[in-house]
Parts: C-alpha cells; structure tokens; sequence
C-alpha cells in the first residue's frame, strides 16, 4: 500500500448511488479548481436499485463498502468517514410558492424580511404538494430538500435583488423540492451500514447543473438531462434561475432490456452489447440457450431505434412541460445513459432544435476539474459525482431532530434552519405565526376609495430552551422550542374628524364682517359631526359650502329682512361658497333703541271705522331678557362671557384669541368638562374648555 498522501483540507467524498453503478469520488477544491485524487466505480451485480429507488438496502450497502475500500486504497490508507449524497429525481415533487408582506410604512428591506418571504413561498409550496397529495388520496410525508427564489417582487413590480431597497410590499415566487421520507431514509440506512456519515444531501440534478451548466449560462433558456439507468432527471433554467425541475423513469435500462428481449441474453450480456455499440466494434455472445452469436454496432443500434425515439420523445414532452408550453434555446445531456449513438439527434428532432443544440456535456464542461486519477478522462458519467462534492462547499447539510410543543419533528437540516422552519414542519400555518390583522374599512371620501387598515395582533410567542426569541433565530439539533399562537388585532377605527379633510375653515364676509367657519360633513348624504366612528362602506363628503341657514345657526343671528348672496336675492337653502358675501338689512334697526329695550315696530293696522282707539294697534312693547356674565375657563386660562343671556361654544371665539384662519394640526379639539362638544353646544358657568389643534 502506498504511503499516506496530504492533501489540502476539506477533502471531500462524494457518493453517486445509481440504478446501475455507485460511482466514489474524492478531491478538493483550490481557488476555483476542483482536484479529483481518487475515482472508483461499482456495477451492482443484482437488481438492488431500479429507477433510482433502493430495493435491497443491504446488498447496495455492500457496493458502497466496495467503492469505499477502493478509494481509501488510492488514498494510501486514509480512512474516509463523511460522505456527500444525492437523491434520484424519481420521486421528487416541485411546486412554486408566492410569498409576501405588506408593511404599515415604507420600509427598508433587510436579509431578515427577505428570508421570512422565502419561508412564506416554501410554505405555500408545500401546501400545494400537501394538496396534490390529498386529492390523490395519500399520506406520504414529503420533506423540502431545497429551494430556489424564481423571482422577487417590490411593491408589485419584479427586482433581482432587494435588499437595500425601500418599499411598502415585498413578494418571491419560490420554487421548492420535495421528498418523500422513505426514499431519504433507505439512502441513510444503506450509507449507515457500510459505515459511513452522511454530512451533506442534495438531488441529482442540483448536483449536475453544478457542472454542467455555470451561473453564466442560466440566463439562457436550456434544459439539462442526466440519462442514467433508470431515471431522466431534467432541469430547466431561465433569466439567471432554474425555473423548474422534472424527471421521466425512462432512461438506460430501457435500452439494456429491448436487447435482452431481442436476443435471449441475460442482464449483463446485454449492458456489453449496448457498451459496444458505442465503441463501433462486433461483439460476439452467447444466448441462454449457450448458442454462440456475433454482432455488428448497426444491428445493435437498430434495435435499440425505437426505444430511443420513445426516450427522447417522453424527455421533450416533459421539457416542454417544465418550460411553459415550448420548447427551449439548447439542450446539454449528461450521464452514461445518453451516450448512446443516436440519442441527442432524436432528441433535437423531438424539441424541434438543430442537432447542434442538442450535445453531450463532458470533457468541454470540466475545464475547471483537474483529474489527478491515473487512467481516468473526462466523461458525462462523472458530471453528477463530481458535482456532489462540489455541492458540499455550497451547503453542508444534514436531518436533524427538534422538539415543538412537546412533538419530535425531523427536519433537513441547510445549515439556515430557523424557528420558522421548525414552525411549518410542524403544522403551524402564516395564521398562526404571524399577527392577525384586523378587519380593515373601506369607504370613499369625496368620491375616491379609501382604506384604514385593521390593528395588528401579538405575534406568536416563541421559545427556544426557554430564551425568548424571533422567528428567524437559528436552531439546532435537540432544540426545545415552545409556540403560542398569534393573536388578531382590533377592528379598524377611524373617528370623521381624525381625516386630513375635515380639518380646514370656510371664510365668508358678512355684511363687511369676515366670518370664519370650520369645514363640516356628511356621511351617507346625512350630516355627521366629527366624533362620528366611521363604518365600512360609508360614503363620505367634505362640503365645501354652508346654506345660508347653517351660517345663520352658526353665527347665532335671525336676520329680519330680506337676505342677499353676492348681491342676489337668496333664500335659507341657498349654498355659500368661500369667501361669498352675504348682506342683509333688517326692517328693526337695534342700535337705535334705548339700552336694554327690544322693541318690534310695525305699521299701523287699522281695524273697522267704528272701533276704538284702544283696538288700533300701533306699536307693541316686547320685554327684554337681560343680558348676563358668565366666567369659564379655556385653555386653563379664566374668561368671562358678557352681553348675551346665553352662551354657544362657538361664542368662545368672541372672547378667547384663536386662529381659525390656518390649520395647525390635524384636527380640531372641542371639549367641555372633557367631553367632545358641537359648536352649538351650550356652556355654562364655571366649564372647564379645552380648544387646540391634535398633531
């Protein structure tokens, strides 16, 4: 045995556990190269693995112990201990998930935020595949091995990267991968008995597009195939992600049993054959029968014509699918099983692409591999190991198990669980996490649609070993995590006079008097004072004039005579606008009469020529009610009211200096004694009032 080799650390072990072979490989990474110091490759001797699903957990954990012992010979003796893994698409499920969070206020975006909306389109996605799931009548438990963000949104519109950005609304469309439980644990128990740790997974096509087509590329539409023996795996990308990922359980095998059909051989005989047709040289064999039979490459691959179509025509159908109903810019084939002469050709002609578009990816897609294995070239089966191990420096990952209120759940883990992560496994849905919010209202002021938002709720309350934390703190294995759900906020509440509308003053001129006026509404084509709680639906309109009757009531006057608006005759349900004027004369001129003596003067009515003088009504004397003083106090300042027998609100303003001409905040205060109070409310001795502008 060769001496012990120091290679730079981490070295790494990848693990390609195939339908037809284990492929080992070892290296590590320098700069951007990638060492390959050690390559191994296994045939399993029996059907242990068909379709990429292990059928014989025991005998499959033999080839790996082959391929292990292989590689550590090559390594001079160094024991290997960690090794990275891949599933077979066979059984994954993908779906797209929409997350997204709506702020109360511009806000910047950070990591944080856009990894909770990641979760979020997680989340959907899973209930998507819990849907299918359910319609079909199943209970497989399905675990997300991974995901990758479609597209982001900001405030409805698409942006390739938001952190940094301010915005009300964030979004992502997320597009995640699923596996069943059995097929991740049998993987475990074959890799575990041969005595090895799994210390990173990933899929088979994650694993090749590593490889096989670079960050560069995946602007462009293309498709990559990995035929292996008894899977298909494809993977589509697009504008810079992968937009979908697939499989068809179609693949090599296909090829070996439409020989062993056609020629009575057994398994591995026909594996030679199909072998030879690529190598362009007869091949001589025996049937079942022992009889002795020579072949050429052109009877293989004549044989082998039909299946190829049906191949082909499966794997474009699916491509087609994946891509949104067309076909894609190019195809890159990977793995042993499209080497088959023939294959990329009907592939092209299925996709309707030139041939040229179609190609294997070996040796042209390695220029950043250097194989430091003696007799070992670069070739399209080796693109799905050595991008296993390249996934490692990506992501190390692994299952592990927490507890959530009392329950063990099994997660997988990326090195970035979260408690939210943690969170859904469990069951636990957006609702349940997040704060509920309130019913919102929707009404229309001054014709146009407007919303007040409900109060959000308490957040969930989260525990991780009895430390209270957020949602997005990491966890580990063994963690104790303790949930109390969220809670709904209150209704949405909004008071008329808390609008930017109602605030705001009305000038008049009135008989050469400015006369200020504050704004009022109506709710419902019904007037409404400024307490009014508005309701969902409500139509709301800030009138932008009084009626002549409404400024009589708010100045407190009954003019006697005939009344005047800008000039013209006007009548009480005549509107005024701003800065109107309004004019009168009454038949009693006031001022002319002795102080504290109302008298109303009319002509003389005469009754029949025969009744007295004392029947003829010349004039009538009405009593005065006397004016009084009040003293009350605004602003915690003493004011006195005088000239009036009784006293409005609104008579405030004669005796106390406030502007009413400039809105100063966003709404009016009135209060008497605490309590909101109208203009023409009466006040009294000794009230307590409080008048200013709310900010």
């Amino acid at each position: 045995m060769a001496p012990i080799t120091k290679y730079p650390e981490p070295l790494v072990f990848g693990l390609d556990i195939g339908t037809r072979s284990i492929v080992g490989t070892v290296g590590y990474k320098e700069q951007d190269k990638f060492n390959v110091v050690a390559m191994a490759v296994k045939y399993h001797d029996t059907r242990s693995m068909i379709d990429g699903q292990i059928h014989d957990i025991a005998k499959v954990s033999e080839d790996i112990v082959a391929v292990k012992n292989e590689l550590e010979e090559q390594l001079g003796g160094r024991k290997l201990k960690e090794v990275c893994i891949a599933a077979a698409g066979r059984v994954l499920k993908t779906a797209v998930g929409h997350g997204e969070y709506e702020f109360s206020e511009n806000t910047v975006i950070t990591p944080e935020y856009i990894h909770s909306i990641d979760l979020v389109g997680v989340e959907e996605a899973h209930n998507i595949i819990l849907d299918e799931l359910s319609e079909k009548g199943e209970d497989t438990k399905y675990y997300c091995v991974g995901y990758t963000v479609v597209k982001y949104f900001l405030n409805g519109y698409e942006i390739h990267n938001l952190e940094g950005h301010k915005g009300t609304k964030i979004g992502a469309d997320v597009l995640a991968t699923f596996l069943p439980e059995e097929v991740v644990s049998s993987l475990y128990s074959a890799v575990e008995m041969s005595g090895l740790d799994v210390t990173n997974l990933t899929l088979e096509p994650i694993a090749a597009i590593n490889v096989a087509i670079p960050e560069q590329y995946r602007l462009l539409n293309i498709a990559l195939i990995d035929v292996g023996a008894g899977t298909s795996d494809i993977c589509i990308t697009k504008d810079g992600s992968i937009i979908g990922y697939g499989m068809i359980p179609s693949a090599g095998d296909e090829l070996t049993e439409a020989l062993i059909k056609k020629y009575l051989i057994d398994f591995n005989t026909a594996e030679k054959l199909k072998t030879a047709s690529m190598k362009r040289k007869s091949i001589s064999y025996k049937d079942i029968m022992g009889i002795s039979h020579k072949i050429t490459p052109d009877e293989i691959l004549d044989t082998l014509d039909s299946v190829k179509k049906d191949i082909t025509a499966k794997i474009a159908e699916k491509i087609i699918e994946l891509n949104g109903g067309s076909s894609v810019s190019a195809v890159f084939v990977v793995g042993g099983g499209g080497k088959i002469s023939g294959f990329t050709d009907y592939l092209a002609k299925a996709l309707k692409l030139s041939p040229e578009r179609v190609a294997l990816r070996g040796q042209e897609v390695m220029n950043d591999i250097n194989f430091l294995v003696e007799g070992v070239k670069k070739d399209p089966l080796y693109v799905t190991p050595i991008g296993i191990c390249l996934n490692y420096f990506d992501q190390k990952n692994n299952f592990i198990f927490v507890n959530v209120n009392g329950e063990r759940i099994k997660l997988y883990n990326n090195d970035k669980l979260t408690i939210f992560d943690a969170a859904i496994q469990y069951g636990l849905s957006n609702d349940n996490i997040f704060p509920k919010r309130g019913a919102d209202i929707t009404f229309k002021i001054n014709g146009k649609s407007r919303i007040v938002r409900g109060y959000n709720g308490e957040a969930a309350v989260i525990k991780q070993n009895g430390k209270i934390v957020g949602l997005n703190s990491l966890i580990e294995a063994n963690d104790k995590i303790e949930i109390s759900e969220s809670t709904a906020g209150e209704p949405a509440k909004v008071e008329l006079g808390s609008l930017p509308e109602y605030s705001g003053t009305l000038e008049f001129v009135v008989n050469d008097t400015k006369i200020v006026c504050p704004k009022f509404a109506t709710v419902n084509e019904k007037p409404a004072t400024q307490s009014y709680n508005i309701c969902d639906g409500d139509d709301v309109c800030m009138q932008s004039y009084y009626t002549l009757e409404q400024l009589f009531v708010f100045m407190d006057v009954s003019p006697g005579g005939k009344v005047y608006i800008n000039n013209k005759e006007a009548s009480l349900s005549d509107k005024v606008y701003e800065n109107f004027i309004v004019t009168w004369k009454d038949d009693i001129e006031y001022n002319d009469l002795p102080e504290g003596e109302s008298t109303l003067k009319n002509d003389t009515k005469e009754v029949s020529d025969d009744a007295s003088e004392s029947e003829q009504i010349k004039e009538e004397t009405i009593p005065p009610s006397s004016p009084m003083a009040i003293g009350v106090v605004v602003n915690k300042q003493p004011v006195t009211l005088t000239g009036k027998s009784s006293y409005m609100f609104v008579d405030i303003f004669d005796f106390y200096p406030f502007d009413l001409s400039t809105i100063r905040g966003k709404r009016l205060v009135t209060n008497v004694n605490q309590q909101h109070a109208e203009y023409i409310q009466p006040i009294f001795d000794g009230d307590i009032i409080d008048l200013y502008w709310e900010k």
